[in-house]
């Protein structure tokens, strides 16, 4: 499997998990930058929701969210504020994280407000 397919398997696994938990999906893959990509915009009850997302076959080379570095979470915040000045009505927004294991068995696990 590429990198690539495992990423698209990973964020309609998230999707799907976020749907079942009564999130409504608003975007995915929300592109601002070359450096800045948003995978998974949705809204629970109470605020916006900007989720990104990690996938890997295995934890052999380490744990999905370890892969948020820094950088990427700058980057997102960026992507996040370019988002919120085009749609002002959203005042509450927290930023989650998702990774998803697929072997042995698909495990997904979700941090809130990282």
């Amino acid at each position: 499997m590429s990198n690539i397919s495992v990423g698209k398997q990973g964020e309609e696994i998230a999707k799907n998990y976020l749907v079942k938990n009564g999130y409504k999906i608003i975007g995915t893959n929300v592109r601002f930058s070359r450096f800045c990509e948003i995978d998974i915009i949705a809204y629970d009850k109470k605020s916006l929701v900007f989720v990104e997302v990690k996938t890997r076959t295995s934890d052999i080379c380490g744990h999905p969210l370890e892969a948020i570095t820094k950088v990427k979470y700058q980057h997102i915040k960026q992507g996040i504020m370019m988002y919120l000045k085009e749609h002002p009505e959203y005042k509450k927004f927290r930023i989650d994280a998702i990774s998803v294991l697929l072997k042995p068995k698909v495990k997904i696990e979700h941090l809130r407000n990282i």
